[in-house]
């Protein structure tokens, strides 16, 4: 490959294959509609990647790697237990819905990648789940969640993953509410919206 992971045509290139991905799916989108939507010929496409798989696998990694800098990014700022927990659940939000192409790929197209790929995006996963794992037990310690902490995480992962297939930005909530929601459910608190 001759581009740079980090260069700006690469990741203009990532954003197209993601929109593409996310709209058509990965099995019905073709190395020519990814050169056409791309501006490039067909040829030119393995210029930069070798092969479709590496770039459904760029998308995704390029969601991930995102979604982890804005739970850091997040995490830095909260204090108390509750606050990490909404920093997170917010984080998790924003990149699901305010830069959603490449979140829903992962959601739905991980079943496409090659064993290799979902073994190399899993270390991702999993460094991406210590925060929450974190945060979780945390919120234990503190006497605000009992219970089993693995599931807690699994099941707010994925009401919050499923959003993407209900949420409207130009509804009534913002993420920031469903993010309280979601504290205030895992919480066992009166709802906050």
């Amino acid at each position: 490959m001759n581009l740079n992971k980090n260069s700006k045509r690469r990741k203009e290139l990532v954003a197209i294959a993601a929109r593409l991905f996310c709209d058509q799916g990965y099995e019905s989108t073709t190395v020519r509609m990814l050169a056409d939507a791309m501006g490039i010929k067909s040829g030119s496409l393995f210029h930069h990647f070798s092969d479709k798989q590496e770039i459904l696998y760029a998308v995704i990694e390029s969601g991930m790697l995102h979604a982890m800098e804005i739970a850091r990014q997040t995490l830095a700022s909260a204090r108390t237990s509750k606050e990490k927990l909404h920093a997170l659940a917010r984080a998790h939000l924003s990149t699901l819905l305010e830069d959603r192409d490449a979140h829903v790929v992962a959601i739905y197209e991980w079943r496409s990648l090659t064993q290799e790929s979902r073994d190399l995006l899993v270390e991702l996963r999993d460094a991406y789940e210590t925060s929450w794992r974190e945060v979780i037990s945390e919120c234990h310690e503190a006497g605000l969640i009992k219970g089993d902490q693995g599931l807690q995480r699994r099941l707010a992962l994925g009401a919050l993953n499923w959003t993407v297939q209900w949420y409207h930005p130009d509804g009534e909530l913002t993420p920031d509410d469903l993010a309280q929601e979601l504290v205030a459910m895992v919480l066992r608190e009166p709802s906050a919206v």
